[in-house]
């Protein structure tokens, strides 16, 4: 075998080895209100007034490499090392055996050599030759099986994909006070520009989350509950102006720093973000209800009911809670946020009430009535969350639905139209329905549009507010399987060569140079302006798996295995087939390696998905058909009047 030929298979067989699970003894015995119980010493200061920080006092530890030592028939590659400059490994190599029992373990060169010359014997140099003429047609075979491989995209390997994407995961995680705390965005060991990506952020995380839950290794989730929490807490201020208490922070960073009047020492500091820092500087609305998502599930899945039963963390619930509850000037029972508030982080015109936030707000709403502990002083705030529950059922089921039928309805709209008992009540006008929507809507399927405001709806298909409405029941039943119904029939448009559109279609032309501000990230058919993004993987499974229609998620999981480890996990993919990586996209992108993982792991186990699943109650149904929301405008009964 050439010197060529042995370094692609050294790295086609070469993986990071897989590392061990979490230590659970300093985890049981965490509280992050008596940090004195922890093995490493942790001091929580007072920060300065602007820059938040906990602080732990630890050793730095220095990371050693290995090197590695591959023998193949005959030739050794010695001292390789891993892509990751960083990242230990051990690579195994079993010498090669021939039918014989020969082996390589000195080289087969030098094995020849030496019996050839120790033996005159006519029959032992036939021998030798016909060991070395089958040993040749072995390595062509392998050469010849190797290169088909690669070019098909299924890499033959010991090592699966399942178990790269499992190291990969473990290498992005991130300690503080040694142990466990979350996992970074994105450890791309070839990037030196590394932007924001060596932040853990809070819906980075939720897969990964749910990944290691899955698995059994439930510390470093029951950590990142725990520290996020005593995130949300503190003071946050930008141009002299604070947000309300229970904002979650979108992302935070572990940083050494030397410690105060000892410089021989350093201490970690967590150093949040709440969008002080951030591109744009929105404020994060789904890191809260993120949060309450993983709290329930943490819950379900590891059967401790401590970590969401204790007073600081139900604190921490009803802040969140009280938050989104808030009375304002809006009409609608849905949240009004801002531009990039959510996932689609940038200008992409989904200011307003866009549906992945109605879709989080209505799960997060179902979560934190499960684990809110009844009590005297939360009896208004549970009664406020149940008829908001009821409120934004309705309101999104009957008026962001769209099908064949709910369109050719809109159609023939009368507009201007002053009564309460309006059909129109936008006034949306019949023209806002775009050529592309009329060729595309199928004739059996429908989905929820993005976003609904006076006069103006927004088409567009929007992958994760879809998927969660279905895994929320914020979806009825029927509208569910229509959702995936849609899914089946567009396949050729939200997953082509690589699940899955993050909306669709894209903005392009003048309407891009409007909405997007001329973005040059998110140009047509990258990025979030319809980029396709493997996370969503995880959602995708979650919904096919709670509607019994699995094969939807194990198809797009196939699809995704083709490349996906091939591309080195990218963050998303550019065109509109997904035939290119994205040409800023992350590479070794955790999120794309969790949703991965998280997809397989409930295909494997679907009784899994029960965490995340939340499933209409018989109250709210009731509540539905009885609160009447079409209901005649009438004054409410005051229990006090009031002389002006």
């Amino acid at each position: 075998m050439s010197l060529a030929a042995s370094k692609v298979v050294f790295q086609v067989l070469c993986r990071p080895a897989a590392q061990t699970g979490y230590s659970e003894h300093l985890v049981n015995s965490l509280d992050l209100t008596l940090h004195s119980t922890f093995e490493v010493k942790c001091v929580k200061k007072r920060p300065p007034r602007h820059r938040h920080s906990i602080r732990c006092s630890s050793m730095l530890l220095s990371q050693l490499r290995r090197t590695h030592q591959f023998q193949r028939m005959g030739i050794s590659l010695v001292n390789y090392m891993n892509y990751s400059g960083s990242r230990l490994q051990t690579c195994k190599c079993q010498q090669s055996e021939s039918a014989s029992g020969i082996t390589a373990g000195d080289g087969n060169g030098a094995w020849f050599a030496n019996n050839i010359e120790t033996s005159n014997s006519v029959s032992n140099l036939a021998n030798a030759k016909s060991i070395l003429e089958f040993q040749d047609a072995q390595q062509l075979k392998q050469e010849k099986a190797l290169t088909s491989n690669i070019t098909n995209g299924t890499i033959a390997d010991s090592r699966s994909i399942e178990e790269e994407a499992w190291d990969l995961l473990r290498e992005s995680v991130v300690h503080y006070c040694g142990s466990p705390i979350g996992t970074i965005a994105a450890k791309d060991p070839n990037n030196s520009n590394v932007l924001n990506y060596d932040q853990v952020f809070i819906r980075d995380f939720i897969p990964s989350g749910i990944a290691f839950l899955l698995k059994g290794e439930y510390d470093i989730v029951r950590n990142f509950i725990l520290y996020t929490l005593q995130l949300q807490s503190w003071e946050k201020t930008m141009d002299c102006h604070s947000p309300g208490q229970g904002l979650m922070p979108a992302s935070f960073k572990v940083r050494t720093v030397p410690l105060d009047g000892d410089d021989s020492a350093t201490e970690e500091v967590l150093d949040p973000d709440f969008g002080e820092a951030a591109i744009g500087r929105v404020a994060p609305v789904d890191s809260g209800l993120w949060w309450i998502i993983l709290l329930r599930a943490y819950g379900k899945c590891s059967g401790d009911l401590s970590v969401q039963e204790r007073i600081d963390v139900q604190t921490g619930i009803k802040m969140i809670l009280r938050l989104c509850l808030a009375d304002g000037f809006d009409m609608f029972p849905t949240l009004l946020v801002t531009d990039g508030s959510c996932m689609i982080d940038r200008r992409m015109g989904i200011h307003g009430h866009p549906l992945e936030i109605q879709a989080l707000f209505y799960s997060a709403l179902l979560c934190a009535r499960e684990m809110l502990t009844p009590e005297d002083g939360s009896a208004d705030l549970i009664r406020a969350l149940n008829n908001r529950l009821v409120a934004l059922s309705f309101h999104i089921r009957e008026y962001y639905w769209i099908d064949m039928k709910k369109l050719n309805e809109i159609y023939r709209y009368k507009t201007e139209e002053y009564s309460y008992d309006a059909v129109n009540k936008f006034n949306i006008y019949p023209d806002q329905i775009s050529p592309w929507l009329v060729e595309w809507m199928p004739n059996k399927g429908g989905y929820l549009i993005g976003n609904l405001q006076p006069a103006h709806m927004d088409f567009r298909f929007f992958s994760l507010g879809n998927l969660w409405s279905v895994v929320s029941s914020l979806a009825t039943v029927e509208q569910s399987h229509a959702i995936l119904d849609l899914i089946e029939a567009k396949w050729s448009d939200l997953v082509a060569e690589m699940p899955f559109k993050i909306c669709y279609p894209a903005l392009e032309g003048q309407e891009w140079q409007i909405i997007t501000g001329s973005d040059p990230k998110n140009t047509p058919w990258s990025y979030h302006n319809a980029g396709s993004w493997p996370t969503l993987l995880w959602q995708l499974t979650v919904a096919c798996t709670k509607m019994n229609r699995p094969h939807i998620a194990a198809k797009a999981v196939e699809i995704a295995e083709r490349r996906i480890s091939r591309d080195k996990w990218p963050e998303y993919y550019d065109t509109k087939r997904s035939r290119f990586i994205g040409k800023q996209s992350q590479l070794f992108q955790t999120w794309s390696i969790a949703g991965y993982l998280v997809a397989k792991l409930l295909l494997n186990d679907p009784s899994k998905a029960n965490i995340l699943i939340t499933e209409e109650d018989s109250e709210l149904v009731n509540a539905l058909i009885t609160a009447n929301p079409r209901g005649k405008r009438g004054r409410k009964n005051l229990k006090q009047t009031y002389i002006v």
